[in-house]
């Protein structure tokens, strides 16, 4: 992982620095610290990152500022605040974790198995940024999700699409498991399944209540089905 810590005490971020490559050990594959609104939007510009390890006040300004203002914003966010009453907040921008301080070492690496899908922490939202506007997505409003490059598509039961920009791959971490990855481009809520369809060669479809199909992968196969029949 490459993982960028934004913190503007000295001592917070050497500990953070310390506990994070003492918890992923070689799964980190570089660290970087800065602590500024400006250096951290200069560095995600500039390199790629996997995770965020934010503080919401630096030096005065509000860390939320970060994911307003990046473009590309792929990376996953741990948020380290002792602004314990911005939590909700934190959530609705689809964070993966809230960690209060002052913390302990347990905690932060519940923030990073909740990040590597240890726990059943899901978001309850998801939220797009779009030419400066944020839009919040309930996630019993989304139908299926459609892979497009690094970005996916989020088809609402409304009809419309609405382009997210985190990969499928990072949505699939924080949302809730009645979110399914059926196949490789496409993410479903399994609420919404009517009826699997089998052909020959091993092909499969899933039918939605609505009459929508999308294509299910052999490997996404038996998933599907066990959990249309024990509904978990």
């Amino acid at each position: 992982m490459n993982i960028l810590i934004v913190e503007d005490e000295r001592v917070a971020a050497r500990r953070l620095e310390r506990l994070t490559k003492e918890i992923l050990a070689d799964r980190v594959t570089s660290i970087y610290c800065v602590e500024t609104l400006n250096d951290s939007k200069k560095y995600i510009r500039n390199h790629t990152i996997d995770v965020l390890i934010l503080d919401l006040n630096l030096h005065g300004q509000d860390g939320f500022t970060i994911l307003k203002d990046v473009v590309s914003e792929s990376f996953q966010t741990i948020i380290v605040s002792a602004n314990t009453d911005r939590a909700i907040e934190a959530y609705n921008y689809g964070v993966i974790d809230f960690v209060p301080k002052p913390f302990e070492k347990v905690r932060l690496l519940k923030a990073f198995e909740r990040l590597e899908g240890g726990t059943d922490f899901a978001t309850k939202v998801l939220v797009v940024r779009n030419q400066g506007q944020i839009q919040i997505i309930q996630n019993d409003s989304i139908k299926y999700l459609r892979g497009a490059g690094d970005y996916a598509e989020l088809h609402l039961q409304d009809g419309t699409v609405v382009l997210h920009n985190k990969s499928l791959e990072a949505l699939n971490k924080i949302l809730p498991p009645s979110f399914l990855r059926v196949h490789k481009s496409y993410i479903a809520d399994l609420h919404r399944i009517e009826h699997v369809n089998i052909y020959g060669g091993g092909k499969y479809k899933c039918v939605f209540k609505d009459g929508t199909i999308l294509p299910v992968s052999r490997t996404r196969y038996k998933d599907l089905i066990s959990y249309l029949e024990t509904g978990r």
